[in-house]
């Protein structure tokens, strides 16, 4: 039904129909395993389930930072979940993320091993293991961590929102794009404001902070992320271009961006593996 004016929502909702629109099979109304399939281990200390999505982003970003400082002990297996055929409700990942949502991470150099879930909790999970990209006096710590979780909050507005009925819906709704694309186009200039007084986010040092916001606030201003950056008039944030252009020069990043991305790096298990697929990727070419 394409007018959504005439919908009237029934006493008890019932999913008893597709949602549509694409990613639409990654959504059911109830949680837990729809199959049972164990999850792969490898050999290093850290094994991270994941996607190249703008969350998976932040998990290998966050790990290749840590590896460039000279921190060995971050050394990963990066393992592709395809959320898109329901990797995620395995009963293996299930196991370690009862959400079943991307990216989760096992740190199995204990006894016991350790799983973290949600992107904002692995990211403070290791910073604060190896002591890097997280201040640990107040208040730029205090200060890092709450534009940590204003990304955790806002996000959803910009992915859920502005991103399904722009991008992925069945069909165009003004109503929704336009709600989400006010909200969105606010949390760009809350951001374009912040940079203009200061290089980072959460200040004058690269943070947690910066890794959580870039892949999907970077992504928007360089047209990767829904492909709106002309909708959404994205040159006009010239603070937040300066800033989201400097952390894309990132070895880092532009290492952690393609981890779990189909077709060009779908498992990570050593440092040779990036090391190949960036070659490629610039044998390859602009696509």
């Amino acid at each position: 039904m394409n007018d959504a004016s005439a919908y009237v929502p029934p006493r008890v909702w019932v999913w008893n129909k597709p949602s549509g629109g694409k990613f639409a099979n990654i959504n059911r109304p109830v949680a837990g395993p729809t199959h049972e399939k164990v999850l792969p281990v490898g050999k290093q200390p850290l094994q991270l389930y994941s996607q190249g999505t703008p969350n998976g982003q932040k998990a290998a970003i966050m790990l290749e930072e840590l590896l460039a400082a000279g921190h060995a002990g971050a050394e990963y297996d990066a393992w592709l979940i395809r959320i898109g055929e329901g990797d995620q409700f395995s009963s293996g990942f299930v196991e370690i993320n009862p959400n079943s949502k991307i990216p989760a991470l096992v740190d199995r150099r204990g006894v016991k091993p350790v799983r973290v879930f949600e992107s904002g909790s692995i990211l403070v999970y290791l910073a604060e293991k190896f002591g890097a990209l997280l201040p640990t006096k107040q208040p730029e710590r205090a200060e890092c961590l709450s534009w940590l979780f204003w990304q955790v909050g806002a996000a959803p507005f910009l992915g859920g929102g502005f991103g399904h009925f722009y991008a992925y819906a069945p069909s165009k709704i003004e109503y929704a794009i336009n709600r989400f694309a006010m909200e969105t186009k606010r949390q760009l200039d809350v951001l374009d404001r912040r940079l203009a007084e200061h290089e980072y986010v959460a200040g004058d040092a690269y943070t947690i902070a910066d890794i959580a916001i870039w892949p999907w606030y970077g992504g928007v201003l360089r047209n990767e992320v829904y492909h709106a950056a002309e909708f959404l008039a994205a040159s006009e944030y010239h603070h937040l271009r300066r800033w989201s252009d400097a952390v894309a020069a990132r070895p880092a990043v532009q290492r952690g961006r393609i981890v779990n991305t189909t077709g060009v790096l779908p498992e990570r298990h050593s440092a040779a593996d990036i090391d190949a697929a960036l070659a490629h990727l610039q044998a390859a070419g602009p696509a």
